[in-house]
């Protein structure tokens, strides 16, 4: 489970990075269970590992269905139109 002592996380906790089907990001306890709705996307560590994981990979804030929405389909999609 989670600790902390005094509000500051245990630096020896580890974390995952999990992605949403909108393939939004974010870090989740390796203690705990995933929630509903989201998948592991591999990454493991320390949180600050995690973090820098997730910067790097997520680099477009948009959900997916509104890139979708707003660039059109895919390079790949239209060669096969």
């Amino acid at each position: 489970m989670t600790s902390s002592r005094n509000g500051i996380p245990d630096p020896t906790e580890k974390y995952g990075v999990v992605v949403n089907h909108e393939e939004q990001y974010s870090v989740w306890p390796v203690d705990r269970e995933i929630p509903a709705g989201w998948r592991d996307a591999g990454v493991q560590g320390d949180k600050e590992t995690c973090l820098a994981h997730v910067e790097e990979v997520w680099t477009d804030m948009r959900p997916l269905s509104l890139r979708a929405q707003l660039d059109g389909p895919a390079p790949e999609a239209e060669a096969r139109a």
